[in-house]
């Protein structure tokens, strides 16, 4: 048998990826929170950045009688290596319920907490729009032309997603029959537009290989008001055979520095088996360890955001006090 250098390995890998590089970095942090979506772009090569926050809710079941308070914490944690477009995340949950069931007269309480969930997986930007298609030129002789719908901002930027989700045997949250490890696969849409809107889609298939797969669709829509401030609203749908639901989400998030952002959010679902509600909150941070001579300047993600840090500094310049020299 004829061995498979490192060298021909390395070969496979480039042909699959393509040695086309498109930027990812972004001079401000690009986290995932607090939606349940995730963006099409990578946080960057050499970038290590954690996501993490926590969570109360309630379920409500009507038929069945239960009432049932929910703990927990969710985390994520994104590293960017080998490529701009190439990213590798570890994102889980750790959570406590206590369920209340009526039982004739009393009411009896059942408890259970263990990792809700933990898969590791590795995304890759298979199409950026800014890099791939030519954009218009500035028409200098007519403001409408320049400011006109074009079709061409509908077309998103791509990204692939693919990971294991991993269980100890004796996890309470795994039905019965359930394998302890199965994959996860996910296809990632992303669209920014002008005035600081950005769309985002996630078409998920989660354990495809156990009795009661899971498909899901999550529409993220976001609007940066202000270099800092950001809000969003998002629908999640879910399709199994053990639970389907529709999830709305609504939040808002701060950016404190560029390494550091804050945020809170909101979860409500609509029907009774269960009702569902949830308030959150959590932070995001990163350790910046890209080298600059990285960093592209055709990125599509990475222009907006570069664009956000110059109105940020500019702003912060008008904002400070005059010195005694130009008070003189």
């Amino acid at each position: 048998m004829r061995k498979f250098s490192n060298k021909n390995l390395q070969l496979l890998i480039f042909t699959f990826l393509g040695i086309t590089a498109n930027a990812q970095y972004t001079e401000t942090i690009n986290s995932n929170r607090p939606g349940n979506s995730q963006g099409a772009f990578s946080v960057g090569t050499g970038v290590l950045q954690l996501e993490a926050g926590g969570y109360y809710g309630n379920d409500n079941h009507e038929i069945l009688g239960t009432d049932t308070n929910i703990l927990g914490t969710d985390y994520e944690l994104r590293y960017g290596f080998l490529f701009e477009a190439l990213e590798i995340n570890l994102s889980g949950s750790f959570q406590a319920e206590t369920t209340t069931i009526k039982v004739g007269a009393n009411d009896a309480d059942y408890k259970r907490s263990n990792f809700r969930n933990n898969t590791l997986g590795i995304k890759y930007l298979i199409f950026d729009p800014l890099k791939s298609i030519t954009p218009d030129k500035v028409d200098i002789r007519s403001w409408k032309n320049n400011q006109k719908f074009k079709w061409k901002t509908l077309i998103p930027a791509v990204s692939a997603y693919a990971g294991a989700n991993f269980y100890m045997k004796d996890n309470p949250f795994l039905y019965e029959g359930e394998g302890q490890i199965s994959p996860k696969f996910a296809l990632i849409t992303q669209n920014n537009w002008r005035g600081g809107w950005v769309l985002v889609m996630n078409f998920i298939a989660d354990k495809m290989t156990e009795d009661f797969p899971t498909f899901q669709g999550i529409i993220t829509l976001t609007h940066a008001f202000t270099p800092q401030f950001a809000g969003f609203i998002e629908y999640n749908g879910l399709i199994s055979d053990i639970y389907a639901d529709d999830l709305g989400r609504l939040g808002a998030a701060y950016l404190i520095s560029d390494d550091f952002q804050v945020d809170i959010s909101g979860l409500m679902n609509f029907k009774d088996t269960p009702s569902r509600w949830q308030v959150a909150a959590g932070i995001s941070y990163r350790l910046d360890m890209h080298k600059k001579d990285e960093f592209l300047d055709d990125s599509f993600e990475g222009s907006r955001r570069r664009k956000r840090t110059e109105e940020m500094q500019n702003k912060a310049a008008k904002d400070a006090p005059a010195s005694s020299t130009d008070k003189e």
